[in-house]
């Protein structure tokens, strides 16, 4: 059984259970009516009117879970999230399945690490980067707790990084990327997607291998639709399948799923 479960969700708002705590945060997606009310959570997120947390009950400052085969530390922060985007649980299993051993996969704006340890689980050789030394030091955490070490750590900037990796002739078999909306690199270096995105789908073109495996590019940004996703990744990569679609928080049969971001993802004609 998952430690990860949609209780609820509506008005603004999601139900879910992490384990054994239950974790009430808004979802803007979120505008229908809930089914029945929500049972009172452990730990309840607002945005207003600087982003608090309240408690019911006392709970340990992180605790650990498994969600598709994978430990992950979890931790209340500043922005309401937890160190883990469960939405991304598809993801991980679909990495693990589609990688080979030995394989060199990059993974790009790579947070607590959840695609880099399934990637490394399949028996790849993985670079994870992300330009949060904290968060960095986060996914180690959770490296160890998974007894993974086949990992290659890297706080830097994105594009900066890859020039680098490109002017040195590495090559990926696999690229992974869920890069924000906005953000400000290792050095201070500021992110825009719609300004910098092409930049750096054009870099990982130049480090793919000449027979790559995949290619996961997901997003949370309004306006970034999965045909967006598709439509991108189709102009870089080679013949292939490419599918696309939403990311979802899912529950049981009678929650209604919350949509979280999308995603496409390109793999190789067998």
């Amino acid at each position: 059984m998952s430690d990860y479960q949609l209780l609820n969700s509506g008005n603004g708002r999601k139900l879910e259970r992490f384990g054994p705590v239950l974790i009430d945060r808004p979802s803007l997606q979120a505008v229908w009516q809930p089914e029945g009310s929500f049972q009172k959570a452990d730990a309840t997120f607002t945005r207003d009117p600087n982003g608090e947390w309240t408690f019911a009950r006392d709970l340990p400052e992180s605790w650990v879970v498994e969600i598709e085969k994978i430990r992950f530390k979890l931790a209340f922060t500043d922005f309401g999230h937890l160190g883990i985007f469960p939405e991304q649980r598809a993801a991980w299993n679909w990495i693990r399945n589609s990688v080979q051993p030995e394989a060199r996969v990059l993974n790009l704006f790579a947070y607590s690490g959840g695609s880099t340890l399934a990637a490394a689980q399949g028996g790849a050789k993985v670079t994870h980067l992300d330009a949060s030394k904290k968060m960095v030091s986060w996914a180690k955490e959770n490296a160890a707790l998974n007894e993974l070490d086949s990992i290659r750590w890297i706080v830097d900037d994105a594009q900066k990084f890859l020039k680098r990796e490109i002017r040195r002739g590495a090559r990926y078999d696999a690229i992974i990327m869920d890069p924000p909306s906005f953000g400000r690199g290792a050095k201070g270096e500021v992110f825009k997607i719609e300004k910098d995105l092409r930049d750096i789908l054009e870099s990982c073109e130049e480090l793919l291998s000449d027979d790559p495996l995949f290619f996961l590019f997901s997003c949370h940004s309004p306006g970034f639709t999965p045909f967006v996703l598709k439509h991108l990744l189709s102009q870089i990569m080679p013949q292939g399948n490419i599918e696309c679609g939403e990311m979802l928080l899912e529950g049981n049969k009678v929650t209604l799923p919350v949509p979280s971001g999308c995603f496409a993802r390109w793999r190789r004609a067998h």
